[in-house]
Order: structure tokens, then sequence, then C-alpha cells
């Protein structure tokens, strides 16, 4: 696997600890800012949200100069973002943060996953996906439990302002690693828009939506679910997160090494372990090792399920840039209708289950939506045999 990966994957490193980090400090930001516990999962929907809308329209932007040069452009704007979260001093200001970050976050992760499938024949794109959004696993099993104890001992402004360095420090070693790219020829906005009339395309667009919604309708809530319903202290909320975040890892791995044989039926497989995950989380949150087996399955599949969700994209319609920074767009689309789902029916009055709920019934609406395929999972048992 060319070195220039891996350099790929610490920036997403670098970016998603900053995106998931609200969630190990929703207590802190809370009191600093004198709002709800759900108003502050908002702040990760305006993140996902922001990736939604601006990633893309930033991605356009850039396709005019070099990737190393707009991968650069990208980490400036978001240590603008992550700066002023930092500095934030009351909650419109750290929602505008979130907003910078998660646009500029959209972009590079398009860019990163077209560079790497780039630089590997069609048959290792799976492996070179899952080495890039090793990162973004990472940042689950070191980041987020970092920064949550951080925030715990030292405060939250110092967690954010530990990421800040953390950009900047990717930023420095993109410019003296990455090599510079050709120059981008003339860009045909109608031939980089011909791929999006693929209704399978659209398709698995949807899917990789349902995947991440129902995963993070429960995540963007485990903090405040291991404390008030599991009864676990909040000094032990990093190893809980340590533990799922490591279960992403070697979930990841697993499935970005079959990824591109096996497509589908790692979707369909992890989607159903997904769901059955949720339903023992809502069911049996009150009990610890309850908790724990759910989580470990959530964190195995779930986010985990990223390299096939993108072998899938990049099978039905090549490997464009923006292909692929739309792709992350509905991916953190389903951050935004799970973490939102999730915050209305606390505010609701329905508890810190129903986060849980809904994560299992998105789940359980990802596998009906591959159902129309399901002749491509015998295709690939076949190609096996």
């Amino acid at each position: 696997m060319p070195a220039v990966i891996y350099v790929l994957a610490f920036a997403i490193f670098s970016m998603t600890t900053s995106e998931f980090m609200v969630a190990g400090m929703m207590p802190e930001l809370a009191e600093a800012f004198s709002v709800s516990i759900s108003s502050i999962g908002f702040l990760i929907t305006a993140f996902a949200a922001s990736m939604v809308l601006g990633g893309p329209i930033l991605t356009a932007i850039l396709l005019k100069i070099r990737s190393k040069q707009a991968i650069l452009v990208l980490i400036i704007v978001f240590f603008i973002g992550q700066t002023l979260g930092a500095l934030s001093w009351n909650y419109e200001v750290m929602m505008v943060a979130r907003i910078i970050t998660g646009t500029a976050s959209s972009a590079t992760f398009g860019i990163a996953i077209s560079l790497s499938a780039s630089l590997v024949g069609s048959e290792l794109r799976g492996r070179a996906v899952s080495v890039v959004l090793a990162g973004l696993m990472i940042s689950m099993v070191v980041g987020l439990p970092v920064t949550t104890f951080i925030s715990q001992e030292l405060g939250w402004r110092v967690s954010f302002w530990a990421v800040a360095l953390l950009v900047f420090v990717a930023g420095i070693i993109i410019l003296s690693k990455l090599p510079s790219s050709p120059a981008p020829g003339p860009i045909l906005f109608k031939k980089e828009l011909e791929p999006f009339r693929n209704r399978h395309l659209w398709a698995a667009y949807v899917t990789s939506t349902l995947i991440i919604g129902g995963t993070f309708a429960g995540f963007s809530f485990f903090t405040s679910i291991f404390t008030d319903i599991s009864g676990f202290s909040e000094s032990s909320v990093p190893l809980l997160l340590s533990l799922y975040g490591g279960a992403t890892v070697i979930g990841n791995i697993l499935i970005g090494r079959y990824a591109d044989r096996f497509t589908m039926r790692i979707l369909f497989v992890g989607l159903m372990i997904l769901f059955a995950a949720m339903m023992l989380f809502a069911i049996g949150a009150e009990t610890k090792w309850i908790a724990i087996i759910a989580i470990l399955l959530i964190g195995l599949t779930g986010v985990s399920l990223n390299p096939a969700m993108a072998t899938r994209v990049m099978k039905t319609a090549g490997s464009g840039t923006m292909i692929n920074t739309v792709h992350s767009s509905f991916i953190t689309l389903g951050v935004v209708i799970g973490s939102s789902l999730g915050g209305v029916a606390i505010s609701g009055g329905y508890g810190l289950h129903s986060p849980l709920w809904i994560g299992a019934i998105l789940a359980a609406l990802g596998l009906l939506s591959l159902l129309p395929y399901s002749n491509l999972q015998v295709t690939e048992t076949k190609r096996k045999n």
C-alpha cells in the first residue's frame, strides 16, 4: 500500500477527532453554554449538516486546483474553524465553528478517498479506502476518549486546542510528504455530473445514509446513556468509548480486507447485526454487561461498514472526486438524521432509550433498501465458489 495513503489517513484522523469529540463532552458543554443535552446533540448535527450541504460545493470549487493544494486549503479552513470552537464564548459561536469545520471535513473526505483509490488497482480499492478510513476509526479509539478525558480533567477548551494543534501537524505532514499531483485539465461539469444519472448510485447513497443514521442515533447519546441508564461512572466513559472505538478499528480492518469481493453480503450481514445490537441495547441498557456487548457489536458494524459502502459506490459509478464527496455528504446526512431524531425524541420526553429504538428502525430500513440487490449477493457467492 503506498505510504501516502497513510498520510491521508492521519488527516482524516485529525478531522474526525474534532467531529466526534462533542459526543464525549456533552455534559461539560451543556453546563458551559447553559443549554440542554439535546441542544449539544445538535452541535453534532450542525457539523454533519454542513458536510452534507457545504462539502460538495467546496469540492466543486477546488476541482480546478491540484489535489495537494486543495487538501492544504481545506486544512487551513478547518484549523480556523477549530480555533474558533476553542475560543467560543456562547452556543451560537460554537455552532458557527462546527459549520466551518464540517464543510472542510466533507471536501477532504472526498478528495482523500478518490486519491487513495487512484493509487491502487481496482481490486484493492476497498483496502485502500479502509486504510484512509482507519483514521476515522482510530479517532474513536484514541481521539474521542483522549479528548473526553482532557475535557473532564482540564476543561473542554483544552480539548479543542489540542485538536487544533493536531490538525496543524497534519497540514505540515501533508505539505512535506504528499507529492504534487498533475495539474487538472479543463473541468467539464456536465461530465462530472453524468454518473449521477445512475439510479443504482442513488440507491447506494440511500443505504449508506440509513446505516450511518442508525449508528449515530444511538452513538450521539452514548455518554448520557452510559451514565444515566447503565449506571457507569463518568470516569469510566473514556474506557467505554475506547472499547467501542477498538471494535470499529477491528471491523474496519476485516471489512476492508473483504469489501472488494463480498460487498453486498457484508452490507447485508452488517446491517442485520447492527439492527440486533440496537435492539439489545434498547432492551437491556440498564444491565452493564449487555450495554458493553451492544456497543461492541455496534462498533464492529455501523461506521465500520464504510469500506463496503464506498466500494459499492465506486463499483457502481467510478471513483471520481465528486462521486465520493457526495457519498460523504449522504453518509453525514445519516448523522444529521440519526442525531436529530435522537435529540427530538429525548426533547419530546421519550427518554434516553428512544435514540436506540430509532437506531434499530433505521437499520431495518437499511436492510429493506438492500432487498432489490439480493441477486448481487448470490453472484458474489458464486464467484467465491
